[in-house]
């Protein structure tokens, strides 16, 4: 895949099943952090909000999640169930995507971010 310059080009790269799963999770994202601006960072689907709030991707077997460590210490309960790392979550693609998680989880990180003190210069 070509470096994708939108989220648009990076989820048109996949086949349509991952399409759909990618769409959904761009959608619950939007609906929980309707301030936040879309970009390509790390060559991931990104959305930013008073600094980074949430990135994935996806990958052969799983979609990547990363909500910053303080989104999975948050919700570490929750998350036990699928493999994680300090500041990622790994959604099997062959097993339900968590959409109301990662909607929870968003929404902390919206809170977390705007409680933050802006930096000038900084989205």
């Amino acid at each position: 895949m070509n470096k994708p310059d939108n989220i648009d080009e990076y989820i048109a790269g996949f086949p349509e099943d991952i399409r759909e799963i990618l769409e959904k999770i761009r959608l619950t994202i939007k609906t929980a952090a309707p301030g936040a601006t879309e970009t390509i960072s790390y060559q991931m689907p990104t959305f930013k909000l008073n600094g980074n709030l949430v990135h994935f991707a996806a990958y052969k077997n799983h979609i990547g999640f990363y909500p910053a460590p303080s989104g999975i210490t948050k919700f570490k309960n929750e998350l036990a169930v699928f493999k994680n790392a300090k500041g990622s979550v790994q959604f099997p693609i062959d097993k339900e995507i968590p959409y109301n998680l990662i909607s929870r989880i968003t929404e902390y990180r919206v809170k977390e971010n705007l409680s933050k003190t802006r930096k000038p210069g900084k989205l």
